[in-house]
């Protein structure tokens, strides 16, 4: 099949390029610096950015051969540093550039198509292209006047400061649409919804024999991931719901009702007050991550014990949680998740990973072609380790219950307003306290803060502006519903430079 490669050198943007162009059409994978993975099926490569500099010692490279091959190149932030400075230009330091940035492009230039002469676009670079290299044009120039963007004479190589891939490019798609027209051309139209049955076939070939542990949270990627091994491995798919206390009220009573509905056949298992006990008074995100990771870990290792024919476990990661977790050579953790960075090392059992190489969006289309309810495939994403990255500062069970009973009233008010259009909308609880007074009295209580994103993928998203009625609703019923708070808070920062979860 006709493809893109993504040449990764580290950018948490690598996986959004290849989904953007997956979005076109034209199916892209990702792989490490090198040429291996280029083939005769290859239409295009495309550099990456990174946070490295192109001139220090050990920055992640590529041989200048791929330049011989034939084959169109996009590079983009470091990508397109890295492409001056292999073809004989120079790259220095600047005094950088960062997220909203006007850039003025050359018009006359078909990749343009669809642009005005200056448009906004998304930066986060502290380098610059000071000399392009020979054969090259500049075709687009930021507010600072760096080479915001360039391409060789024939037409074949192009590159870009900014990310077209991220949405804080007004016209991003537009240009990746036009390069891939360039630069491509006809080719094979790729769908996700295609893939089932070979993911199937698949799981199918790598669980030749024993049976499949699922972990299931309710979320799409653990139901579609539940459904796909089902599908492969029929009776021998054994689907668990593992209950670590840091559910949303209700939420464990819903998801099995929902699953009965579906005809998955799933078992609870209630370890809350283990993943209680061992978070309490750890302050440490990370380290909460880990411990959560290390005791979903003990809790699977306790049902193989009891049942040894279970030979694997099947779990619903995805793109974004191998690239934040720092799975990838040369990209910063911002973050491990349990079923990537999380499990211990001692947990050595066979794992399927069917959706892997997906993004959210795949998999809602996924979950669609097989059927699967709107409650489900609409449902809003809900991080793996629960409330207990919403809570900052020392954890308690205190904190937590406070959490989650503000969770349910924002979740509450957002329904009855028919406010459902938003990625995520979270609460948060820290350790800071807000003096108040309740009943003409002296109350010093917690500060809850709401957080509400909108997005397409999660890789990057913008805070939503709400009717200021609706958060004094949202305000008045936190303090005066739940106890020991005294003060409400709204998010408006956007991811970048935050994450979306607070820890």
């Amino acid at each position: 099949m006709d493809k893109a490669i993504v040449v990764n050198f580290g950018s948490q943007y690598a996986h959004l390029i290849a989904r953007r162009l997956r979005e076109l059409g034209l199916y892209a994978e990702l792989i490490s610096p090198g040429i291996e993975g280029i083939d005769k099926d290859t239409r295009l490569i495309v550099f990456s950015g990174g946070p490295s500099s192109v001139y220090e010692e050990g920055a992640p490279s590529i041989d200048k051969s791929i330049m011989d091959l034939g084959i169109p190149i996009l590079g983009i932030c470091y990508g397109h540093q890295l492409i001056a400075s292999m073809l004989g230009g120079s790259v220095k330091r600047g005094k950088g550039e960062y997220g909203p940035t006007i850039v003025h492009v050359d018009t006359s230039e078909p990749v343009f198509r669809g642009w005005n002469e200056a448009e906004v676009t998304w930066m986060s670079h502290g380098d610059y292209v000071a000399e392009v290299p020979a054969g090259f044009k500049v075709i687009a120039k930021s507010e600072s006047g760096y080479v915001a963007a360039m391409r060789s004479m024939d037409g074949r190589i192009y590159s870009f400061q900014f990310h077209p891939e991220v949405s804080h490019t007004q016209k991003g798609k537009l240009l990746l649409d036009n390069l891939v027209n360039i630069l491509v051309g006809k080719h094979e139209v790729w769908r996700p919804e295609n893939t089932i049955e070979k993911t199937i076939n698949e799981v199918r070939q790598q669980a030749i024999n024993g049976k499949v542990l699922v972990a299931v949270s309710g979320g799409i990627d653990s139901t579609v991931t539940a459904v796909l091994v089902s599908k492969a491995v029929g009776e021998r798919a054994v689907l668990v719901l593992v209950d670590h206390g840091l559910f949303r009220e209700g939420e464990v009573e819903d998801v099995m009702k929902t699953y009965k509905e579906v005809g998955l056949n799933v078992r609870l298992i209630d370890a809350s007050s283990t993943f209680l006990s061992r978070l309490s008074g750890e302050a440490d995100c990370e380290r909460r991550r880990k411990i959560i990771g290390e005791t979903f870990a003990e809790v699977f290792e306790g049902l193989i014990r009891s049942d040894p024919s279970i030979k694997w476990i099947a779990q619903g990661t995805l793109y974004p949680d191998v690239i934040e977790s720092g799975a990838v050579k040369g990209s910063d953790v911002i973050k491990s998740h349990h079923n990537v960075g999380g499990l211990p090392k001692w947990f050595n059992i066979g794992l399927i990973e069917p959706l892997r190489s997906l993004y959210k969006d795949e998999v809602r289309r996924l979950a669609e072609s097989l059927g699967l309810p709107d409650k489900i495939i609409n449902r809003h994403p809900f991080p793996g380790p629960g409330l207990a990255v919403r809570i900052i500062g020392k954890f308690s069970t205190d904190k937590l219950m406070i959490l989650r009973r503000a969770t349910a009233i924002l979740e509450d008010e957002l329904s009855k307003a028919g406010l459902m259009n938003y990625w995520q909308a979270l609460a948060v609880i820290g350790d800071d306290k807000w003096v108040g007074v309740k009943g003409d009295k002296r109350a010093v209580g917690y500060i809850i803060t709401i957080r509400i994103v909108s997005s397409d993928d999660g890789m990057t998203a913008d805070w939503m502006p709400l009717d200021p009625k609706l958060l004094t609703r949202i305000s008045t019923r936190i303090t005066s519903e739940v106890p020991n708070v005294s003060m409400v808070t709204y998010s408006i920062s956007s991811k970048p430079p935050a994450t979306i979860e607070p820890c």
